[in-house]
């Protein structure tokens, strides 16, 4: 059960968490299924520091964070559970309406490679500028969502960053090319997206692929 989707931006050191961490205690409770992590911070109040011990690259380690918000799209949960290993799916950050591209924005996205009506970047120095997207943030930037498109249909957003999909993490924009071409000939129908907003909040989406 990963941790991202949970974590609000604060004075709390959220560094100590990393894309990877597996879940295993939430407040000395197990945490054994992929349902059992969403119960328990649905049960806990927003804004509270808990203690959670998570595996990371093999080793188990505690840390403390200060729980946001988790909201939980139940019809993609299932099709994640069939498709990919069984973990919490979830969509956050904020609902706004997509904002508006300048020129500037619209030349760019128009020699950018597109996955899932996705235009994506990788994550220069002026695209970081352009966006205000964190120095801590890392993945693919994503230039342009188009409107019904399977990346439009889960609100993903101008500015958000793909940090990895599948457990994998990617880079570029042909890394995310290339996860998605390989869950594909694997079957899948959905991929699990790690996203990161502007700031840093990580949350998860699944995506149809097929």
């Amino acid at each position: 059960n990963f941790l991202a989707g949970l974590i609000e931006n604060s004075g709390v050191d959220n560094k100590a968490i990393e894309a990877g961490d597996v879940v295993i205690r939430y407040e000395g409770k197990p945490v054994n299924t992929a349902r059992d992590l969403p119960r328990l911070v649905a049960e806990t109040p927003v804004g509270k520091e808990v203690e959670i011990v998570v595996v990371r690259q093999g080793e188990e380690k505690t840390v403390k964070v200060k729980l946001g918000r988790l909201v939980e799209d139940d019809k993609s949960t299932e099709a994640a559970t069939e498709d990919q290993a069984p973990l919490p799916e979830g969509e956050g950050g904020d609902e706004g309406k997509q904002m508006p591209d300048t020129p500037k924005k619209d030349q760019k996205s128009d020699a950018a490679p597109s996955v899932l009506g996705m235009k994506l970047s990788e994550l220069s120095d002026e695209v970081r500028g352009e966006f205000g997207i964190a120095e801590d943030v890392e993945g693919v930037a994503v230039l342009y969502v188009s409107p019904g498109s399977a990346a439009g249909e889960k609100r993903i957003e101008t500015g958000d960053v793909i940090v990895d999909i599948g457990q994998v993490t990617v880079k570029t924009p042909d890394d995310v090319k290339k996860r998605i071409d390989a869950l594909r000939r694997e079957g899948r129908k959905n991929a699990l997206l790690m996203l990161a907003s502007r700031s840093g909040e990580l949350r998860f989406v699944t995506v149809r692929i097929n």
